[in-house]
């Protein structure tokens, strides 16, 4: 029986359905600060394999994932005797030492934005190229707990830049991506959220993003409230 006294809950049409269906959150950049222990890992393992590792070669592999960047090592340094896989799990040992020594941050409002949304109801999900394996350590400062759901690198067909991984993130918490907000840190992760349909918040720090429909650019996640975010999907 419907109880004619119900407030309704803030951020719902008057049919009772959220205008805002879902959060999604890209992790590394966005939600901790690890792009560094990334660049760090790249340059130590390209100057193993004779190379040398830059900060350009960093940026255009941002939010990349893992046997892609393996590849762009891989062509590098000219290596001929190890995979693009085979560099990836090397890669991975190195970043996985780091998160043990406790070095990956948390950017600044990240375990507020997700404390803000799981409160009130909304559904959130991380949504990540790095792979399962390094998941729950890596988002240990929020804690993988704290998300409805999760969606790895390598459970996807397809990467980021491609939507899968944000299509799939939706199809599984059953929501509509294009009434879903997206936030990203990188060009590669933005592109995929975009093309998934969701409102997109590119929060860079390491890299520019360039303009681009559907992208918006905010400096941090400081502050990010519903009101907000509802307005971002409110014509949809």
């Amino acid at each position: 029986m419907t109880d004619t006294n119900t407030v309704e809950a803030p951020g719902r049409t008057a049919a009772g359905q959220r205008r805002l269906q879902a959060v999604l959150l890209d992790m590394d950049g966005t939600l901790i600060e690890s792009e560094d222990l990334w660049n760090e890992s790249e340059s130590e393992l390209t100057a193993e394999l004779g190379g040398r590792w830059t900060d350009h070669d960093h940026e255009v592999n941002l939010g990349n994932a893992a046997e892609p960047v393996g590849r762009y090592i891989m062509e590098l340094t000219g290596t001929t005797h190890l995979t693009p896989r085979q560099i990836a799990d090397r890669l991975y040992a190195k970043f996985r030492r780091k998160l043990e020594e406790g070095r990956a941050r948390l950017r600044p409002g990240a375990k507020e934005l997700v404390g803000l949304l799981t409160g009130a109801g909304v559904p959130v999900s991380l949504v990540t190229s790095t792979e399962r394996s390094l998941v729950r350590m890596a988002i240990g400062g929020i804690g993988l707990e704290n998300f409805d759901d999760s969606v790895a690198g390598d459970e996807v067909a397809a990467n980021k830049p491609a939507p899968d991984p944000y299509l799939t993130a939706a199809r599984r918490l059953g929501v509509d991506p294009r009434r879903c907000v997206a936030f990203e840190d990188s060009v590669i992760g933005s592109a995929s959220a975009a093309a998934a349909g969701c409102v997109t918040v590119a929060v860079p720090i390491h890299a520019q993003i360039p303009p681009r429909e559907g992208v918006l650019v905010r400096d941090s996640l400081v502050g990010v409230d519903l009101e907000w975010l509802e307005s971002l999907v409110a014509d949809r």
